[in-house]
């Protein structure tokens, strides 16, 4: 367990989020107010019945609930309501700058108007005090096609999000399988995201970088079983978005205290420390900084050392980037003129 006074510097200090689904950030609360709002019926009978379903075995079993509580987002308000909440809970955990994914293909699907999840969302983050863009996320369990289709759709509002992503499950869907819709949105001048090795072998992070020609892989905790892509990674500086709680919630670790984390700083990757589904996984980002330095032998340098590799891998123009990284630095001078590293 790290000390008090560690743990009020790590919630304190200035933090990037690279890695959240806003479809995953819908809390039963609001889960239920959408429904009774939209006449949607639940299969749930109260927020707490809801709450003990949040028992998940595997990335599917988790999706399988992550869908249904997506039902009751049908208008841009909804969209807006569930955006607007995050960033509330993101502005109280000290973050400073969130990309936030959202997966139009689960509303289309349902008949919601791509201009209603689009807009909601981006409405929310421009009424934020937290710096805020957004990446379109392709599911992976579905066609390329229907990725095509839907960056078509998305096009008209291409001014609305900065990158494309790949999500869903891992297993059975690898990278290579959305090749060319990949290759169009690089031509088209999106940056380049993918999840990859959590669910899937390190062999999908390799593909990732080396036909989708991602910037940054989503998750990538199993990278360390091969030691050449381990040696890759940390050369070409390739920025892992680690999801402390998500990983031992989906069983990729047994407990945190068998996490990976750092093992990956300690061989010279660009980790990052995230919250992907908070409202299912037990936490924001405060908390998933929480769980990890707790089990973790983890000091005031490694703190320091996240939340500089937050903004280091964010999609920010250079020079913002370097205004949130020079507040990195004089929060933590701020401690290391007057304490030692042992905190």
């Amino acid at each position: 367990m790290m000390n008090d006074p560690l743990r009020a510097i790590v919630r304190g200090m200035p933090k990037a989020e690279l890695h959240i689904h806003i479809e995953g950030s819908l809390e039963p609360e609001l889960i239920f107010a959408l429904a009774e709002r939209n006449g949607v019926a639940l299969a749930y009978e109260s927020v707490e019945q809801l709450r003990l379903a949040y028992a998940f075995t595997d990335l599917q079993s988790f999706l399988d609930i992550y869908y249904a509580g997506a039902s009751v987002l049908l208008k841009e308000q909804d969209f807006y309501d569930m955006t607007s909440a995050y960033l509330a809970r993101a502005a109280a955990d000290q973050v400073r700058h969130a990309e936030i994914f959202f997966d139009p293909q689960t509303h289309t699907a349902r008949g919601v108007p791509l201009a209603a999840v689009i807009d909601g969302i981006y409405r929310a983050c421009q009424d934020s005090p937290v710096s805020a863009t957004l990446i379109l996320s392709f599911l992976r369990h579905l066609s390329e096609e229907d990725a095509f289709q839907t960056l078509e759709q998305a096009l008209p509002m291409r001014d609305k999000f900065i990158g494309i992503g790949l999500d869903s499950s891992e297993l059975g869907n690898p990278p290579e399988k959305f090749a060319r819709v990949f290759a169009r949105c690089r031509e088209l001048g999106f940056h380049l995201v993918a999840h990859a090795g959590e669910e899937g072998p390190p062999a999908y992070i390799a593909t990732a970088l080396d036909v989708l020609h991602v910037e940054r892989i989503d998750h990538g905790v199993r990278c360390l079983e091969d030691r050449a892509l381990t040696a890759r990674l940390a050369r070409e500086q390739i920025a892992l978005t680690v999801c402390p709680l998500s990983n031992t919630k989906l069983r990729v670790f047994d407990t945190m205290a068998r996490h990976n984390l750092l093992e990956l700083l300690d061989a010279g990757l660009l980790v990052t420390v995230n919250s992907d589904d908070p409202a299912y996984f037990g936490g924001y980002m405060n908390d998933n900084f929480e769980a990890v330095f707790d089990a973790l032998p983890l000091g005031l340098s490694h703190a320091r050392r996240l939340a500089r590799n937050g903004f280091s891998a964010a999609f920010l123009a250079e020079d913002v980037k370097q205004r949130f990284l020079a507040e990195v630095d004089a929060y933590f001078d701020a401690y290391f003129d007057t304490c030692c590293d042992a905190l």
